[in-house]
């Protein structure tokens, strides 16, 4: 039989993020370029409904089959055709078992066949239930976190914080974006409207066409508003020196160089590096399509810096973490993440953070900013510098009042914000 495109290419995808760790959002973006639009939007709802309910789906899979031990091929294709048979209302159930038993002839999987038929018809007949310890477990499996990481959030921002956080992660964010230096001096199509809580950002009111275009023209860059916010933190006069230490993909160097434009600033200087080729051609490609002029250097920062001392007058270090206030966007993070990860990234973001200092000039700022929602990797990482660097004093962020927090540091928080979730701190050298 032939099979859906989509669910081929959701179920490549799903296979790529279990074997190699790989991000959905861009095995998402590359499968657009391969399948027609009524296609795309199936493979996405496929690949990230199942992500976000995959501890659950793992546990009706397990009731199914009394916990046999499954190959990772044979339990994601599972995955899907529960996801589809409990939470999508559009498509035939003999549909979705046809296209299960297809796909796992497809996955070299041939004898798994019977197996996959017969758990899939007991599914249609009764749903399984689950039986909970406790209100922990019960939103861990309702909302598929691990139960470690809620128990975590739960001790940093209280049980009903951690509760919204965890629902908001399974919702589908909006799509926010900018303007580039392409399109800061021209009108264009009404794709969007503004989002008034972060300024110059706009929100997609959907994919179209047109939208596309936009971006294929380098128009419009596709940037989630809280990053935005971290550009936004910053501001450079004419004749400055700005350094993005970790900047790939390219996203807020540009922001931050697009904001400069807008305000008329000139002669700046502007940099922009990161540790490995690969991540070099995506920044020096993101700046090219957006036609910026920045300077491209490729180091280890938590090494070393390739700079003189006290030579530029704006660093940001957007420093590389765990990422877990982008979950939203990225929802298998939450499944990729251990414990001990947060102090490993501790020690490379500090290592980073005090690499760049050298370079910041007297009267200069430094602007530590992270996408993830831990305190290890933001409020420590910032009291660490503070007691070390008595050359440096911490400054409110220049961010709307709203998310500065009671110790003048910037975040956002996904479900009061309805942005992902970044930190932002900026010191200024003395």
């Amino acid at each position: 039989m032939k099979l859906s495109p989509s669910r081929v290419a959701a179920f490549e995808i799903l296979c790529r993020i279990d074997a190699r760790h790989e991000f959905s959002s861009s095995l998402l973006n590359d499968s657009e370029l391969k399948l027609s639009d009524k296609d795309s939007r199936l493979c996405h709802e496929l690949v990230l409904g199942t992500l976000r309910r995959q501890i659950l789906l793992d546990r009706y899979i397990d009731a199914l089959t009394q916990s046999r031990k499954l190959d990772a091929e044979v339990r994601i294709i599972l995955r899907l055709a529960l996801h589809q048979l409990y939470f999508l209302d559009k498509i035939p159930d003999h549909a979705i078992v046809n296209e299960a038993v297809g796909l796992t002839g497809r996955a070299r999987k041939s004898s798994a066949r019977g197996l996959v038929n017969a758990v899939l018809r007991s599914a249609i007949r009764k749903k399984p239930e689950v039986v909970f310890e406790d209100d922990l477990e019960r939103l861990s499996i309702e909302t598929s976190h691990p139960k470690w990481l809620l128990e975590k959030w739960s001790c940093q921002f209280g049980f009903e914080r951690a509760r919204d956080l965890a629902i908001a992660n399974n919702q589908e964010p909006k799509m926010y974006f900018r303007k580039t230096p392409v399109s800061i001096n021209t009108s264009m199509p009404l794709v969007g409207k503004k989002f008034d809580r972060v300024p110059g950002c706009y929100i997609a009111e959907a994919i179209s066409v047109e939208l596309r275009r936009l971006v294929e023209d380098g128009m419009i860059y596709i940037q989630d508003a809280g990053s935005q916010l971290v550009a936004n933190a910053i501001d450079i006069d004419s004749g400055e020196r700005f350094l993005d230490v970790c900047a790939s993909p390219g996203g807020k160097t540009m922001a931050v160089v697009t904001n400069a434009l807008s305000n008329d600033q000139q002669n700046i200087g502007f940099f922009a590096g990161d540790i490995s080729s690969r991540r070099i051609k995506i920044l020096a490609d993101t700046i090219a399509r957006q036609q910026g002029n920045s300077k491209i250097v490729q180091y280890d920062a938590s090494v070393s810096m390739p700079f003189e001392e006290s030579s530029f007058d704006h660093v940001l270090i957007d420093a590389p973490c765990t990422g877990t206030g982008t979950i939203r966007h990225n929802p298998e993070i939450r499944y990729f993440i251990q414990p001990s990860d947060f102090g490993r990234m501790q020690q490379t973001q500090i290592a980073i953070l005090n690499n760049a200092a050298d370079i910041v000039k007297k009267g200069g700022r430094l602007i530590y900013s992270t996408c993830s929602l831990e305190r290890e990797e933001n409020e420590d990482v910032c009291e660490h510098f503070m007691n070390e660097r008595s050359n440096f004093r911490q400054l409110s962020p220049r961010i709307p009042e709203r998310f500065v927090t009671k110790d003048g540091y910037g975040r956002t928080f996904p479900p009061h914000d309805d942005i992902d979730g970044f930190f932002i701190a900026t010191f200024e050298r003395i």
